[in-house]
């Protein structure tokens, strides 16, 4: 296993998975990839860019999760793993499929937390669509209520 590819959603259960990732890329030497979707931008019917105030506030979360992205490598990298980390905005099943395509992962680790039955039948969940979605091997870390945010 060369490339391995956890997904993070920048909350504390993330530990979890970097743990996981970390476990796997010291017994088999793999290099390990940490990628996060933030939300698309905002569509504005009629506008290019959208208001100012909406603009700001995008670019601070994104900010902040590009340091949050930034501290997760630095820990990564302080076990003498090779770590790169991406930062993309769009759909998330979608941009992942073309990332495990585009870097020749090997495995991708995903969390999955329990949601009420109303936002699985309107949002759905990332680890069930991607179950069906790609051939590589999946593993998928449950995560408990304890550790979300």
């Amino acid at each position: 296993m060369k490339n391995l590819l956890v997904a993070v959603d920048m909350k504390p259960s993330d530990t979890k998975l970097l743990h996981q990732a970390t476990v796997l890329a010291e017994k088999f030497g793999s290099k390990v990839w940490v990628i996060h979707v933030a939300a698309p931008e905002p569509d504005f019917v009629g506008y290019d860019i959208g208001p100012k105030y909406l603009r700001d506030v995008l670019a601070e979360e994104l900010r902040a999760e590009h340091q949050m992205l930034q501290s997760y490598i630095d820990d990564l990298r302080s076990s003498s793993i090779e770590v790169d980390a991406l930062l993309i905005q769009g759909p998330t099943v979608e941009l992942i499929q073309s990332e495990v395509e585009k870097l020749n992962i090997d495995m991708l680790i995903l969390g999955s937390h329990q949601h009420h039955f109303l936002y699985e039948t309107f949002v759905g969940h990332t680890a069930a669509k991607m179950i069906g979605s790609i051939s590589i091997p999946l593993l998928i870390v449950p995560l408990d209520h304890e550790t979300r945010a």
